[in-house]
């Protein structure tokens, strides 16, 4: 995997998790200060058990012992809000904490144990919260120490959501890009599939006629692949393939659309191209193979060469037809001794 795509990667749970653990013993650190303050020690040094709670999944996350992570996690929060409601009352806000798990036990778990747990939590929600009508907290502190501790909380927890709304986000952006990837890209190759080409052809020949410019195909074919495969195995000839689509995306234009058309044929589109000018980017593509260095991968001084058909769209023609021109030239150039470039029959070079 490549650096870019290393950046771009969604980070796995684990490590999302860590980071969870550290923001949240940062903060339970903060609370210790905050309510020795506000003359709670009680609820001060409860704090500190929190931060070693934290501390401890996330190192749990780090040896991957996610569960055991998850449960500290848990724990950590359902007995802090029940302390917090307990000891300075139901208006210092530590059940906001038990909201933020809405959201994630429906996508941490199966369905049917997530409903289950979401019941379990508004039971333990609704039951904390009677529980603080019918007694008065067994440590209060002083209506503005209540006021900024309900706002801190609110404020965390309502980090807490927007974190998580964008990582969702994130999530559901990168899972409909992966799909599309698949839809329309070569697994191998990483270059365009012949499904998405077939769709992206007509689109450009629409293009084409609107604006009255030209519109090339160029049709090629590893030359001998099949020997590669029987020589050195399909796992060189997959390697090749890989290595090719590398050289013509380092050959083409920004403009030139490639796909792996079947096996070890390709197909590149050309639009606002002359035959002349695709002409050109065939040489120069023919040119790149012959002077790669094949051993490099095959383990032996070994020439891959292409051979390649040409033929520039006709007004009113229909893609079938253009594609069969292509590949005539194709059958053309292989016929000529391969390692060329040949031009469909009967059409002149143009500028």
């Amino acid at each position: 995997m490549d650096d870019r795509n290393r950046k771009h990667q969604r980070p796995p749970f684990w490590r999302v998790a860590q980071r969870c653990c550290i923001v949240a013993g940062a903060i339970d650190t903060a609370y210790f200060f905050l309510f020795l303050t506000l003359d709670s020690p009680a609820l001060a040094w409860i704090n500190i058990i929190s931060v070693a709670m934290y501390i401890t999944a996330y190192y749990a996350y780090r040896r991957r012992k996610n569960q055991l992570g998850s449960l500290l996690i848990w724990t950590e929060v359902i007995l802090h809000a029940a302390f917090g409601t307990i000891l300075i009352g139901w208006d210092s806000g530590f059940y906001y904490f038990l909201l933020a798990f809405i959201p994630v036990l429906p996508v941490s778990m199966a369905a049917n144990k997530a409903i289950v747990a979401l019941l379990v939590l508004w039971t333990y929600f609704v039951g904390l919260h009677t529980l603080a009508i019918f007694i008065d907290p067994i440590q209060p502190i002083s209506a503005l120490g209540l006021f900024a501790v309900n706002t801190f909380n609110l404020t965390v927890v309502f980090g807490i959501f927007a974190y998580l709304a964008f990582y969702y986000i994130r999530t559901v952006t990168s899972a409909h890009r992966k799909l599309r990837e698949h839809a329309t890209t070569d697994s191998m190759t990483r270059l365009f599939n012949r499904r998405y080409m077939t769709e992206r052809m007509q689109l450009e020949a629409q293009q084409a006629t609107v604006n009255q410019t030209a519109l090339s195909f160029l049709l090629l074919d590893i030359d001998y692949f099949k020997q590669i495969n029987d020589q050195y195995g399909h796992h060189i000839g997959d390697e090749v393939l890989t290595q090719a689509a590398d050289l013509l995306r380092a050959e083409l234009r920004p403009n030139d659309i490639a796909a792996r058309w079947g096996g070890e044929e390709f197909l590149i589109v050309l639009p606002e191209s002359s035959n002349l000018q695709a002409a050109i980017v065939a040489e120069r593509i023919r040119s790149a193979f012959e002077d790669f260095a094949w051993s490099d991968i095959i383990g032996e001084d070994v020439s891959v060469t292409i051979s390649t058909g040409i033929h520039s769209m006709q007004h009113n023609e229909a893609i079938s037809d253009t594609i069969k021109a292509a590949d005539h030239a194709l059958y053309q150039a292989k016929s000529n001794g391969r390692n060329r470039v040949e031009l469909s029959i009967n059409q002149m070079v143009t500028e």
